[in-house]
This record gives structure tokens, sequence and C-alpha cells, in this order.
């Protein structure tokens, strides 16, 4: 089948990755605008388009897709001459209006880390980790005009460890997306079986996975300690929960575990323990936190061991 994929990170390269192993002819790949990156701020081309150049694949990068616009429409037309059997999207980032979701043969598919309906929207990953999901997975859906709104196709699943972060869980999911639309693309047949036996979400069941903000990484120590946990773990690596330290400053919490230690008569946020697990962290529930991974303003990330060694962090201090 001829096949346009649309994508932008590392998860949508992923799943360009494994299709690129399949018999397919990938004729376009459609990614982001390059952005400015890194200190220099220097414009950096998306995971997908330096994958899509290394195979010698057509790449497009359009604004947007709006046919009230003369550059919208061009964009239009461009995708319609391609003359795709099916579009494989995968955390794209651009709006897809209901010409662009009909025009190839068989439409738009998504991958969706999420197990659809639960998690709709920008931070499925990070939100079933903050809410103390135990299990989430991959949905492969028939695109249509809403948030994620469209019928399921096929479903991976995967359980959330204690020891998850929001990183570690993409990675996994990464890898079953990859593998689930190769399973739903294994051959035109088994593309219009799954069509045929897709199934409506129930909006009963909706839950929407609003976008991530600096602010919420804020850690609030009178919470209980499983929350914080959680927290911690879901804003791994963006935006890294943190801590002040002084007016100016963030401690910045990269990871942490459930501590057996107590904190009945410590005042939230204090020190009461340092071992070589981490640093061990009175919360509002009168239990405890081990921070096992963080960094001061300017440095680098430090394990348990290194946190101990700098000696910046006493027993007792309040966070």
């Amino acid at each position: 089948m001829k096949i346009i994929f649309a994508g932008t990170p590392e998860f949508a390269a992923s799943a360009l990755a494994a299709l690129l192993n399949t018999p397919h002819e990938i004729v376009a790949v459609y990614t982001q605008p390059d952005r400015k990156a890194g200190r220099g701020q220097k414009l950096a081309a998306s995971a997908v388009k330096q994958l899509a150049l290394e195979h010698g694949l057509a790449v497009y990068q359009p604004l947007h897709f709006k046919a009230s616009t003369e550059e919208g429409l061009a964009a239009q037309q461009e995708l319609a001459a391609l003359n795709a059997d099916v579009m494989v999207v995968a955390a794209y980032g651009l709006i897809l209006p209901q010409a662009v979701l009909d025009t190839p043969k068989y439409g738009c598919l998504n991958i969706h880390g999420s197990l659809l309906p639960r998690w709709r929207g920008a931070a499925p990953i990070q939100r079933a980790i903050a809410t103390g999901d135990t299990e989430t997975g991959v949905t492969i859906m028939k695109m249509a005009a809403g948030l994620d709104t469209g019928d399921m196709m096929f479903k991976t699943f995967c359980p959330i460890t204690a020891e998850d972060t929001s990183a570690s869980l993409h990675d996994k999911l990464a890898i079953q997306g990859a593998e689930a639309i190769c399973t739903v693309l294994e051959s035109e047949e088994k593309l219009k079986y799954y069509l045929e036996k897709r199934e409506v979400q129930d909006e009963a069941l909706t839950v929407y996975a609003h976008k991530l903000s600096k602010a919420e990484a804020k850690i609030d120590w009178s919470c209980s300690a499983v929350e914080i946990d959680r927290n911690i773990r879901a804003f791994n690596p963006w935006p890294v929960a943190f801590t002040p330290i002084d007016e100016n400053n963030n401690l910045r919490i990269w990871n942490s575990a459930l501590s057996p230690e107590k904190a009945n008569d410590a005042v939230i946020g204090e020190i009461v323990a340092m071992d070589k697990h981490g640093i061990h962290v009175a919360c509002g529930d009168k239990k405890c936190i081990c921070i096992t991974n963080l960094q001061w303003p300017g440095g680098k990330a430090l394990n348990a061991v290194q946190i101990a060694q700098t000696q910046k962090l006493t027993i007792g201090q309040i966070l």
C-alpha cells in the first residue's frame, strides 16, 4: 500500500522505522516545521524528519491545513496529489481537517498512547502515571474530526509499574505503537478487517489528558507520599518536578520511590533520613518519599550516592 506518514517526536519515529521495514511504500512524510532548540537556539529537525531524510523520503512541513488560507489549501491539494491508500498519524501536532481525513483511500489512522477513551489529549502517558493507573497501552483508531474521538481498531496493553517514569513508559509504548500499526497494516485485507470491526468510543468513559505545565511540577509537600512520588515520575523527563531552595533557585527532582521511613514528628518537607537509597522527605500524610535522583541549578543530575557525597543537604533541613 501507499502510505503517508505524519508525526514529529521519537514516539512517532519508532512507528516510521517499523513501517520502513514492511513492503509498503512510504510516499511522503509530514512533520512539524523545524524548531529552535538547545542553548544556541538553532533550528533543529524533528526525530521523524531526521529518519525520513536518512531514508531518502519526501518530507513536507506545512504550517497548517486550513482551507481558509491559500497556504492551507495548497497543503491539502499537495497531500491529495500523493494518492495514498492510508495516512498514519502519530504525535504529529497539527489539527487535520475533515477534508484531509477523507483524502486517503482508507482514511487516516492514529497511534495513540493510551487505552481510549481514557486519556484523550496531549499528555496521556504522564496523566496515567500521575493518577495511579496500573495499566495503559496503545490504541489504533480511525481518525475523526474531534480530539481523539475516532473509532477504535486495535489495542495493546502495558502494565504501569511503581518504577515507571514517563520516559520509561514512553519507550515501552513507542515499541507497542510501532508493532500495533504494523499489525493493522499487515496487508490491505487485514486493514479492511480492522476497519470493519472497529468500535465506537464510549463517551461516558472519556477522560482528558490535559497538557502539562511547568507550574504544576512544583512539589506540594503537604500532599501524600504516593501522590508526590507519582508526580515526580510523571514529570520525568518534562517539565521535571522541583522544589525551591531559595528565592531564585529550584532543586530539580528527577526520580523517587516510596520510603519505609516514618515521619510522625517531622515537619512537612523535612529531610528525616539520608542513606545509600537517597534522601527521605516527610510528606503530608506522615509518610515519606525517597528522592533517588536530583539536580542542583547549573549542575548535572545526581544519583543517591553522589547526592550524599556533595554534603549539600542535611537531616532536619526543610525543602
